[in-house]
């Protein structure tokens, strides 16, 4: 780490890091938890989902990667020499072609169209009986801070539902249109920023039945929340995540540096989402 802050400025890279791991994970199912929870409910194939959805993650990525080197741009075009080199990692290549290996198979099984949630746990089981890592070490990895604050989310999250706020968003939706993308997509990403991404999509669980082509609806919901997930740093936990380690690395990445890059970028990845989902998916 030491190095690479005598190289370059991390912020672009600790930017790009959270903004594409965002964009990224909205092609699959499996990419992330709200595309989980979407994936559960709805009964999406996940090859239906890559085909859809993948050439907006690829579009986004373009995007990010654009908008990126513009606003940093000054500082790309100057070299930076490292004052210190970096030490080798050690690679356990054994661990390495087992994990490929298992990965591989287990995205075979989805592509298979097994169920998803049975073809991860026998990959997940498979590997955890094989590896040599003591448990102790995995759960001492486990950020339990932020698996506190999305218990704490679910459970206002439970109490909206029940006051009757799902509903009270269906009649929102309504003059904006239900049946269109734009409208679903606006909602959507107005919520995930307010109360997350994930909470913003289980509130939406009970509304997207009863829309005109539920199809559409859950991949737009997918898309909207996942790629709305980049306009601040509370967003999603791909965000939290990036900036609680490079806070204790020594790191601050202010709200507006990340919202910098994260507003015109969210805009225009929904934006392409949008007219993408709009005439790949013409109707119920």
């Amino acid at each position: 780490m030491r190095s690479w802050r005598a190289a370059k400025r991390p912020l672009p890279y600790l930017l790009a890091l959270a903004t594409s791991s965002n964009i990224g994970s909205s092609a699959t199912i499996t990419g992330n938890p709200q595309n989980i929870l979407i994936g559960s409910v709805s009964g999406i194939a996940f090859r239906r989902f890559l085909q859809v959805l993948g050439p907006v993650a690829i579009v986004g990525l373009a995007l990010d990667a654009l908008l990126i080197w513009f606003v940093f741009r000054r500082e790309f075009s100057v070299r930076h020499e490292p004052s210190a080199t970096v030490p080798p990692v050690r690679i356990h290549r054994g661990l390495l072609w087992k994990t490929l290996i298992i990965t591989g198979g287990v995205l075979a099984g989805f592509l298979a169209g097994f169920r998803v949630d049975w073809v991860a746990a026998a990959g997940a089981g498979l590997l955890a009986l094989t590896s040599p890592v003591r448990a102790r070490k995995l759960y001492t990895a486990i950020d339990w801070e932020l698996l506190l604050l999305f218990a704490g989310l679910f459970v206002v999250v439970a109490a909206g539902a029940r006051a009757g706020f799902d509903r009270w968003i269906f009649d929102q939706l309504r003059p904006l249109g239900v049946a269109t993308v734009a409208g679903p997509s606006a909602t959507a990403a107005i919520l995930s920023n307010a109360i997350s991404n994930v909470p913003a999509v289980m509130l939406f669980t009970g509304i997207v039945p009863r829309l005109p082509a539920p199809e559409r609806a859950w991949l737009t919901l997918a898309m909207s929340s996942t790629l709305a997930g980049n306009v601040t740093i509370l967003g999603s936990i791909a965000n939290l995540i990036v900036v609680e380690g490079a806070g204790r690395r020594g790191v601050t990445i202010r709200f507006r540096d990340y919202a910098a890059i994260g507003i015109p970028l969210s805009v225009l990845s929904i934006a392409f989402g949008i007219f993408w989902l709009s005439r790949t998916i013409l109707g119920p």
